[in-house]
């Protein structure tokens, strides 16, 4: 049975660079399918460091490039109610879903925790963390990410299309 609704979480360290270039990618993406009233996108990060910041300005800069808005986001640290509110948390690297599984609640979790590039049929590998990097680290990202939300895409459509 096809869920009317969908909720979609990106989790990277600080969220500032690589969950918001996710959440912009795939919030675009799914507007663009005519699904905004059915699928909420959103980012966080498993520390709280950047609470209420805005996204690096080279992850805006990489997304702007490619016609992407990160407007409006602000870091906020993963909480409880994502594991229970969500369908998927998705990581962006094997350390960010070593903590996401490490800190889920004992009771109540529906969402699916899993590595950005592993769902679905994804290729398992990293996002790499282009914070201490150049531009070129952020576009990299930013492709990577896109190829990721593209493969997530199908699968949200096939879970949330009338």
């Amino acid at each position: 049975m096809r869920s009317p609704y969908m909720r979609i979480v990106f989790v990277c360290l600080g969220n500032i660079c690589r969950s918001p270039l996710a959440e912009g990618v795939m919030r675009h993406l799914v507007s663009a399918a005519g699904l905004s009233d059915r699928v909420s996108i959103d980012s966080a990060g498993t520390g709280a460091w950047h609470a209420g910041e805005p996204p690096d300005p080279r992850s805006v800069e990489a997304a702007s490039r490619h016609g992407v808005s990160l407007e409006g986001q602000r870091a906020r640290q993963v909480a409880d109610s994502d594991y229970t509110d969500a369908d998927w948390l998705l990581a962006m690297d094997a350390s960010n879903l070593a903590t996401l599984t490490r800190r889920a609640p004992t009771r109540g979790v529906r969402a699916r925790v899993e590595l950005l590039n592993g769902a679905p049929r994804g290729t398992g590998e990293d996002v790499p963390d282009p914070y201490y990097g150049g531009d070129e680290g952020f576009e990299q990202v930013y492709a990577m990410v896109l190829r990721a939300c593209e493969r997530l895409l199908v699968q949200v459509q096939e879970e949330v299309a009338p």
